[in-house]
């Protein structure tokens, strides 16, 4: 196959469309000669996951309750003081400008969104089982948090499990699947070579666009699988078929019929949805006693900010120029789990969001690893030698596809301008 090409296509979003040729001396498991997106050579891991755990420290898998919940007492002192504060002395009384009560309101919704990414944060390591040693605590403290925060506990666990699982496969990785140039395309009805030349004039759409996602990106993802793999039809007890994302394509996140799920998931969606139940029947109760306006405020507007925090990060994670997706007959656990990478959100992200954005190289590795020892464990693997997978902070990069031959690697980052 020598003389062959790859097309790397931009197409994470269609602002940052661009196309360029790599030349390719054989298209098989060696990925021989290609490059990302940057122009450096790309290599396919060559270590395994025995070395991994081989040089993380053995207390670092040690994990305590009392020290986890010591973080949950911490976050909600931090979300219930900030209330108490600015419940009390931002009204009329103390404050009598409305623009400055504005102001305040405002920053209550940013303060209160950032702790409660905490809490989001530490219902995600109870899903992993990182929270405590008791499967019972993980899954009652995990259940609890993510249900006040309308976030369905065990589907979402479920579903995250098998992003672990595949990551970076383009047939069956949960979230942020790239489409490719010839999915764009086929989408808005233009020719592949269109695509460049009117995307590089709608900055309007891009900026609509982020402004969406950031805000009803993760609902969506919950309610019609966005982002998500969209290969239902081999679920194995046959429940994809027929099925695909969208809003009534059957494939949700609160059904326990959807080919997310296995008829041994039943139970355990079903509870999930009687956590969210029980938390719209108290928000129902606050709204009707202290008025809906006063609702929006206190609970809504701060969880609109963890909606922008979780999906801002968990974008970031996984996407770079130096990131791969892989095709199917390409596609393995090790390769993929290294098709992530750590940001460096500096105070905010190792203490407020409990060092999930600093250490996700090492959680795709070694999941039951505890925040609180990840940091060590992450110095501890860099000698081993990985891919380059840490930023130091957050660039403006584009978006690309690999789209080649049967096995070739796809490659796939951000777009656009990201502030830290």
């Amino acid at each position: 196959m020598s003389g062959q090409t790859i097309t790397i296509e931009s197409a994470s979003f269609p602002s940052a469309l661009s196309q360029r040729k790599i030349p390719v001396q054989s298209v098989n498991d060696e990925f021989e000669n290609l490059v990302d997106l940057n122009g450096n050579e790309f290599k396919v891991p060559d270590y395994t996951i025995k070395d991994i755990r081989g040089a993380i420290p053995p207390e670092c898998f040690n994990r305590s309750t009392i020290r986890g919940l010591g973080y949950v007492l911490r976050d909600l002192v931090l979300l219930s003081s900030t209330f108490y504060l600015f419940n009390t002395y931002a009204t009329p009384a103390y404050v009598p400008w409305r623009v400055v009560r504005f102001a305040l309101w405002s920053l209550y919704g940013f303060l209160n969104g950032l702790f409660g990414t905490g809490i989001w944060v530490l219902a995600h390591e109870c899903g992993h089982y990182a929270f405590s040693p008791s499967k019972t605590v993980n899954d009652t403290v995990g259940w609890l948090l993510h249900s006040a925060l309308l976030v369905p506990y065990f589907s979402w666990k479920i579903s995250h499990g098998k992003h672990h699982k595949s990551t970076g496969h383009m047939e069956r990785d949960m979230v942020f699947v790239p489409r490719t140039r010839a999915q764009y395309a086929k989408r808005f009805g233009y020719a592949v070579e269109q695509l460049t030349e009117l995307a590089e004039d709608t900055p309007a759409y891009t900026a609509s666009f982020l402004l969406a996602r950031q805000l009803f990106g993760w609902p969506v993802y919950l309610l019609a699988n966005d982002t998500g793999h969209n290969y239902h039809e081999g679920q194995p007890e046959g429940r994809g078929r027929g099925k695909a994302n969208g809003f009534f394509g059957g494939v949700n996140h609160f059904n326990p019929s959807s080919p997310l799920f296995e008829a041994k998931d039943a139970k355990y969606i079903a509870l999930s949805d009687l956590g969210l139940l029980m938390t719209g029947t108290a928000l129902y109760l606050i709204g009707s006693s202290h008025g809906w306006w006063n609702l929006a405020v206190w609970y809504f507007l701060p969880w609109m900010w963890v909606n922008h925090w979780l999906v801002a990060i968990t974008f970031l994670q996984h996407t770079d120029p130096t990131l791969p997706h892989y095709t199917a007959t390409s596609w393995t656990f090790l390769r993929g789990a290294a098709t992530t990478i750590d940001r460096d959100l500096g105070p905010l992200g190792r203490h407020l969001f409990h060092g999930i954005v600093d250490t996700h190289v090492l959680h795709h590795y070694v999941s039951s690893i505890p925040f609180y020892h990840a940091a060590r464990a992450t110095r501890a693997i860099r000698p081993v030698p990985l891919p380059r997978r840490w930023r130091g902070r957050l660039e403006g990069v584009c978006g690309g596809v690999v789209d080649g031959g049967e096995g070739v690697s796809v490659g796939r980052a951000v777009c656009g301008e990201c502030g830290a």
